[in-house]
């Protein structure tokens, strides 16, 4: 078959459609999870069943018998198929030579004369022993009792009981095939023109039929058009759901980095602010600490003083301890760090976080106008499926073939009412002839039930034997029935045989091997009014053979029919055009991310001034040496408690009352100077160990903070069109996988039910089967086993006749008393006969 090019031919399951979009450029690896599995659709089936029914016969008890007479029959019917006899017969039947066929028909023939023979040797026999019987010179009594005569009794009843079984035997059989060939030979007469008729739409109705399944493209189309109304939120979820780990990881480290910058330049500030104030504080004790001393020396080193050398030595141990103009300088640090932090991180994260959640919606937004479009092309159907129909062949072969069918149908119809009219006369003589072989067995069966037991009542001798001698009558009436109807068994068995036996190893035979078929093939074997290829006006022979074979296969009809050049299945199944614009259409899809920052450019400024600021250069452990210093070398509150404690102690009033009031200005330096002093020490304490501690991870924060958004600003846009790629391939494989079910189903459809030829095929074989199963087994099986009986009805005959003897009277009997002599049913010996 040649066959157009197709692009999505192979379009056929979900892996040949996969196979195809990850051809494309940059799907090598889609992970399309997101989507879930394909849906399986499910087409509308065809309203019109083109399937015939397969006919078998059922299995039953008769099968062994149905299997026996084949097997006869290949015995009887040695030679091959006759096909020059049949082609002279169907072509010329006046020239048929009478010899041929005699000698085709040997085994029938041999046959007919044992048949013949039958029905010569029977009925003379009959007639014979009819005028012995009316001289009283055979078929009477035993004339004297003899000692082998119970044996030679004995032996003749059990030969006619055997003879009576096997008779029983065929005669059930006879029965139960006689029946099953009445009940076939009616519904299968019937069934031949209807099998007929029911193919007359097999090309007629095909267009109709095509564009019922070219308009199932609809679903696809459906499913397609409603998984197009979510593809924009489905796209923006995938790529939202993707990026969510590294965009909340990225934002998450921003935030910390903006709250661990604020918190270090308000630790800085502080700093900054508490060392002004502190250097502010040491000039003033600069100039009160001096002071202080001068006069607590002079007081102290008085001669007059008591008990004052202890204080005298904290006295000169007054001095300023920590320098705090000595700490490293942080005004250029400060000054590269002004207006630090310009954004709110905090405000900037949530606003990137509200901005990223909106992907999906924007995604949506950006999309709306590409899916117009896309569903504006899917609406459409592709235009080799709007020919599909269109583009069967409108060819004469169609009138032709429903012409010829019903012709066949009408002419088959006369002659099958005949064969019904003549199965009701063949069934109704087949039950009266069973019948009359039934009445011969229970004829027999009775006789020999009334003559056992006429014997067995001898050995009373007042007992009458009336019975022994009803039981012989009624075997003679079994006899007469056997003469009388040997004749019709025998011309029926032979009617029945010629006519089954050569239907099954004529036509039977040669059907199940194929040689009908070729016989058919065979150029001028058929005439030309059962040429097939003229019947459907055909401009190419066909084989029948092949023609049965491939539609046995499920080959199409225009295959079949050699019609490949009118129609090609394929063109109309090609819709690479129509999913190649979808591709495209789909490939064109983008998301913007650019509004996805991360970094407002206030932030990113704060961080890059954070950078380059040096604030992890200062020397923070000279703000510890000197922070560790005390602001005065002496303990002034303890020193003013001592000195407070000396004038009390004092005898000179006027020195008591100096200290007192050295101990009370100690008391307000310290309050007023060395206490706040003190705080703004601890507080640049804090300050500086936080910054200490803090500043070399702030900074390597900083930068991987920088880099990672620098590269995130390339890269998300990057993977966004990657997995929006992705997307739209895993999209577009699933409305492939889709479009390929209805390919794949439209393609079953035309091929294997609507434009099939399997139901030729079929019926066929269900004539063969109507034919040579249904009808011709259990045909042959009636006359089989009617011969059967016919065949038993002379051992029959002889063993009744033989036997009903020994059940009359003896009229002479022996007077020997001889007790070696046994008798059947121990009949007493008797002096006399007794009438």
């Amino acid at each position: 078959m040649a066959r157009a090019p197709s692009l999505l031919a192979p379009l056929l399951s979900l892996g040949l459609g996969l196979r195809l979009v990850l051809s494309l450029p940059g799907a090598g690896a889609m992970d399309c999870g997101s989507f879930g599995r394909v849906e399986r659709l499910s087409f509308a089936p065809e309203a019109r069943v083109r399937w015939l029914a397969p006919r078998v016969r059922e299995q039953g008890p008769l099968d062994p018998l149905y299997s026996t007479v084949r097997h006869f029959l290949s015995v009887v019917q040695l030679n091959p198929f006759p096909a020059g006899l049949v082609k002279v017969l169907l072509n010329e039947p006046s020239s048929v030579e009478v010899d041929e066929v005699v000698r085709y028909e040997a085994g029938y023939v041999a046959c007919a004369v044992i048949a013949g023979l039958y029905l010569l040797v029977v009925p003379t026999a009959g007639l014979c022993f009819c005028c012995c019987r009316c001289r009283q010179r055979c078929g009477g009594r035993v004339k004297t009792e003899h000692k082998a005569m119970a044996c030679e009794r004995c032996t003749l009843m059990v030969f006619l009981l055997l003879t009576t079984l096997m008779l029983l035997t065929g005669v059930v059989c006879a029965f139960v095939a006689n029946q099953h060939t009445h009940q076939q030979v009616g519904p299968s007469a019937e069934a031949l023109p209807e099998t007929l008729l029911s193919l007359r739409g097999l090309v007629s109705d095909v267009p109709q039929e095509l564009q019922a399944v070219a308009q199932q493209f609809s679903l696809p189309q459906q499913r397609v058009l409603e998984e197009l109304d979510g593809i924009g939120l489905s796209i923006g979820g995938s790529i939202y759901t993707q990026l969510r780990s590294t965009v909340y990881e990225a934002l998450a480290s921003v935030q910390s980095l903006g709250q661990a910058l604020q918190v270090s330049m308000d630790h800085f500030r502080a700093l900054n602010a508490t060392l002004v104030e502190l250097q502010e504080g040491q000039r003033d004790l600069e100039l009160a600490v001096p002071e202080h001393r001068e006069r607590l020396l002079i007081r102290l080193q008085e001669p007059g003083c008591e008990g004052c050398a202890g204080a005298l030595s904290q006295a000169q141990a007054l001095e300023l301890g920590a320098n705090y103009s000595q700490v490293p300088p942080v005004g250029d640090v400060l000054h590269r760090l002004k207006g630090v932090p310009e954004a709110n991180f905090s405000s900037m994260v949530q606003e990137e976080n509200l901005t990223f959640n909106a992907l999906p919606y924007l995604a949506d937004f950006e999309t709306a106008n590409m899916v117009r479009e896309l569903k504006n092309m899917v609406a459409q159907q592709p235009a080799g499926l709007r020919t599909l129909a269109e583009g069967f062949p409108d060819w004469e072969a169609a009138s032709h073939w429903s012409q010829a069918l019903e012709n066949v149908a009408q002419s088959s119809r006369p002659y099958l009412k005949e064969v019904q009219r003549y199965e009701k006369y063949r069934w109704a003589l087949g039950c009266v002839l069973c019948s009359v072989v039934l009445l011969v067995v229970v004829c027999n069966l009775l006789g020999l039930t009334l003559g056992i037991w006429g014997l067995a009542a001898r050995e009373d001798p007042s007992h009458s034997e009336a019975k022994s001698e009803a039981g012989a009558r009624f075997l003679m009436v079994g006899v007469g029935f056997s003469f009388l109807f040997a004749v019709p068994i025998i011309l029926l068995v032979f009617a029945t045989f010629l006519v089954g036996g050569n239907v099954q190893t004529l036509v039977c035979r040669s059907w199940e091997s194929g040689e009908l078929y070729e016989f058919a093939d065979t150029p001028g074997n058929l005439p030309s009014s059962l040429n097939l290829s003229q019947l459907l006006g055909l401009k190419k022979n066909i084989s029948i053979h092949l023609a049965y074979q491939q539609c046995k296969e499920g080959a199409s009809l225009w295959r079949v029919l050699k019609l490949n050049d009118s129609y090609n299945l394929e063109e109309h199944l090609d819709i690479s055009q129509y999913t190649a614009k979808l591709q495209q259409k789909l490939e064109s899809f983008k998301v913007d991310t650019k509004n996805l920052d991360l970094l407002s450019p206030a932030a990113h400024r704060d961080l890059e001034a954070l950078q380059s600021s040096g604030l992890e250069n200062i020397h923070y452990p000279g703000f510890l040496v000197q922070i560790r210093k005390p602001l005065v070398n002496t303990d002034v509150e303890k020193l003013a408690q001592e000195l407070g404690r000396l004038a009390q102690t004092q005898s000179n009033s006027v020195l008591g009352q100096q200290l007192q009031e050295e101990a009370q200005g100690l008391r307000n330096l310290y309050q007023e100077k060395v206490l706040p002093q003190q705080i703004l020490v601890a507080k640049l304490n804090l300050s500086v160990r936080a910054l200490a501690s803090s500043t070399p991870s702030l900074q390597l924060e900083t930068s991987g903070v920088l880099h990672r958004v620098t590269y995130l600003k390339e890269e998300l846009p990057t993977q966004a069109t990657r997995i929006l790629r992705n997307e739209s391939m895993c999209f577009l494989a699933r409305e492939l996988d889709y479009f390929s079910q209805y390919v794949a189903w439209v393609r079953e459809q035309v091929t294997q039910r609507i434009a099939t030829c399997q139901p030729l095929s079929r019926a066929l074989d269900n004539g063969r089967v109507i034919l040579c199963d249904m009808v011709a087994d259990p045909w042959n099986a009636f006359w089989f086993c009617l011969s059967w009986c016919a065949f038993f009805l002379i051992p029959s005959i002889v063993f009744a006749v033989k036997t009903s003897k020994y059940f009359r009277p003896i009229r002479k009997r022996l007077s020997s008393t001889s007790s070696e002599e046994t008798q059947l049913f121990h009949i007493p010996r008797v002096t006399s006969l007794k009438l």
